[in-house]
């Protein structure tokens, strides 16, 4: 995959229409955190992820898991198991991840975004339903909320 060029934002409300938009069911758990190996299953994909460091951009790799792998691996994983509905609601021309999270992350919701450039990131204005931009903010990380 190579870099990951991504903003995070917590939101004001969620859209009166969310139920209109596509989403997706993800379960992931942790490995290591420093430097980030999750495992991954994303409705019928499952996948091993490594992420290098830093915030609005960093190293993303992403290598292809079968059902028995995630299964045997997901034990593993330190902490919590984070599952999540991301809806992806189209913001012209990038999409949203609307990541609502289950319990005991639960009411957590942050939107994603990601971008081709550096540039268009920063220069990104995000939608009014947006609230505070948490992108420099590891707290908001799934890997350090998968340690709390």
């Amino acid at each position: 995959m190579g870099k990951e060029i991504e903003r995070k934002f917590l939101i004001k409300e969620l859209p009166a229409n969310l139920s209109e938009y596509p989403f997706r069911e993800l379960t992931q758990g942790y490995l290591n955190t420093d430097p980030v190996v999750r495992v991954r299953k994303e409705d019928d994909t499952y996948y091993l992820t490594y992420k290098g460091k830093g915030f609005i951009e960093k190293e993303e790799y992403n290598l292809p898991l079968n059902e028995d792998a995630f299964l045997h691996l997901l034990p593993k994983a330190d902490g919590n198991i984070i599952s999540k509905k991301r809806y992806l609601i189209p913001c012209d021309p990038y999409t949203i991840e609307l990541d609502v999270f289950d319990k005991p992350f639960a009411p957590l919701i942050i939107a994603e975004v990601e971008f081709p450039t550096l540039e268009e990131a920063k220069a990104f204005t995000p939608p009014e339903w947006f609230a505070k931009d948490v992108t420099g903010d590891y707290h908001y990380s799934n890997s350090y909320l998968s340690q709390k």
